[in-house]
């Protein structure tokens, strides 16, 4: 693995190039997707919420939109600060090496799954009842239940 190259966080924050352009493309493009849509659900909060008694209503869109560029701005660099690139390379790259379940045996494992949690959830269902009925027996539980 490349050795990131030196400088402090505050640099690169304030840099505007990209950190090894090509590698990691998809899982840097996600990354900054998904902090990005927390970012404008916060905002929407935000101005829905707290901001919502304001009188101004230019303050009430401009806080919320401020922070979000503010926070775009940071996640961009975030994504390209060399620790973090290089984190997400090698994410990218070992997910190109993962062999993915094909059709059949996706059917197969999902069935399986589906069942075994209908199965236990039967029996967790049947205990509960074992349960109410011997506390409401030794008179932990106050009435009678079922």
């Amino acid at each position: 693995m490349a050795k990131p190259e030196n400088g402090s966080f505050w640099s690169e924050l304030l840099a505007i190039d990209l950190y090894k352009r090509n590698q990691g493309r998809l899982a840097r493009q996600l990354t900054a997707a998904g902090i990005g849509a927390l970012v404008v659900a916060g905002a929407y909060v935000l101005y829905h919420g707290p901001l919502s008694g304001m009188d101004s209503k230019e303050w009430r869109v401009a806080i919320p939109l401020l922070i979000t560029a503010a926070a775009a701005w940071v996640i961009y660099r975030l994504v390209n600060f060399p620790r973090f690139a290089e984190f997400l390379i090698s994410v990218e790259a070992e997910m190109g090496k993962v062999s993915w379940a094909g059709k059949e045996e996706l059917y197969r494992a999902t069935i399986v799954v589906l069942s075994t949690m209908l199965f236990l959830g039967v029996i967790l269902f049947f205990y509960d009842l074992l349960w109410q009925k011997i506390l409401f027996w030794i008179g932990v539980l106050p009435g009678p239940v079922g």
